[in-house]
């Protein structure tokens, strides 16, 4: 059997837990049961949506409305929370770096239904965000096994922001990487890496933005399927996300200012070659016209009438101004490079 056509049930509460792997087409049929039992928190999880039957099948049989089935099956659509009288629905956004490539990163839709005593995730593809989580569960660490399943939600929730995170740090090593470079050369491929960060940042800002206010929009709302009293986690959960918008706009900033140092170390080098073009036209304009003067076709000419020495002389003047325009340039800075 195939390892992306499995689910996962975890069934649990404050003193075990049961861990069922099968087939989404045996979970469809059967996961209702397991809901109807509410001393026990289920957890099952989707790695991926390409069984649309089973899917379909699993939420006739729980009563889901045909539009949140519709939304389940379209992972383009953009993040959304809806409240229904037997669930609440929402879609995030989760995103993690690429494996051996630090210049992209992978996108990934996760739908959530909340139930009473059940949550049901469905993961666009098969990828693993929550094996923390897991191990929680798994060993009784922390609250998770004590609280109900939208304390589960929030777990979920604060991984996939910690994944935003893991994506911030390797955009933050590579925009450190890029001003490294860029204090040491000013190569052309440098603002093409600046530009692509800035493009990253923004999708992710993309991304993370619907989570916040997804995160407040639960902070507030009154529901049966929320506790008041997990309300505050809810609220940390949006000033996680908060927290990841701030790094954001600061890696930016940041990228910003290396655009505006990059362009500022071209017009320098541009002014440098100016500056230089400008000295040489000083130095040798004098001796174009002292070249000019002497070149003329009369008989008689100062210093080089019948002089055998004429053309030596001239030369001297000209090796003269030379000298001393070199001089009272570099007595100004003028060939002194910035």
């Amino acid at each position: 059997m195939e390892k992306h056509s499995i689910c996962q049930l975890y069934k649990y509460d404050h003193e075990m837990y049961f861990l069922t792997k099968d087939t989404p087409e045996n979970f469809a049929v059967d996961f209702k049961d397991h809901t109807e039992d509410s001393d026990y928190v289920s957890w099952l999880n989707f790695h991926d949506i390409s069984n649309k039957v089973a899917i379909e099948t699993l939420c006739n049989n729980l009563e889901i409305d045909r539009l949140t089935y519709e939304d389940i099956n379209s992972p383009q659509k953009r993040p959304k929370l809806e409240e229904y009288d037997n669930y609440i629905f929402f879609t995030v956004k989760s995103v993690l770096p690429a494996e051996n490539n630090t210049f992209s990163m992978h996108q990934e839709q996760i739908s959530f239904i909340l139930g009473r005593n059940y949550l049901i995730s469905f993961q666009a593809k098969s990828s693993d965000h929550f094996t923390e989580l897991r191990g929680r569960i798994e060993h009784k660490r922390g609250k998770i096994r004590m609280k109900g399943p939208d304390f589960l939600l929030f777990r979920m929730l604060e991984a996939i922001v910690d994944n935003y995170f893991e994506v911030l740090e390797s955009i933050a090593a590579m925009v450190e990487s890029i001003d490294m470079k860029l204090r040491h050369s000013d190569e052309k491929g440098s603002l093409k890496l600046i530009e692509f960060e800035k493009r990253r940042l923004i999708e992710l800002r993309k991304i993370a933005l619907p989570l916040k206010d997804i995160a407040s929009h639960l902070e507030k709302v009154q529901s049966d399927f929320l506790e008041n009293d997990n309300h505050p986690y809810f609220a940390d959960l949006k000033e996680q996300c908060l927290s990841v918008l701030e790094e954001i706009d600061a890696n930016k900033q940041i990228l910003d200012g290396m655009t505006n140092l990059y362009y500022a170390i071209q017009g320098q080098k541009m002014n440098d070659i100016m500056r230089i073009l400008t000295v040489a036209s000083t130095i040798f304009m004098p001796l174009t016209f002292i070249v000019g003067v002497y070149g003329m076709n009369f008989k008689n000419i100062y210093l080089i009438e019948e002089n055998k020495h004429g053309y030596y002389i001239i030369w001297g003047i000209m090796i003269a101004v030379t000298l001393a325009l070199l001089y009272f340039s570099f007595k100004k800075g003028w060939l002194k490079r910035k």
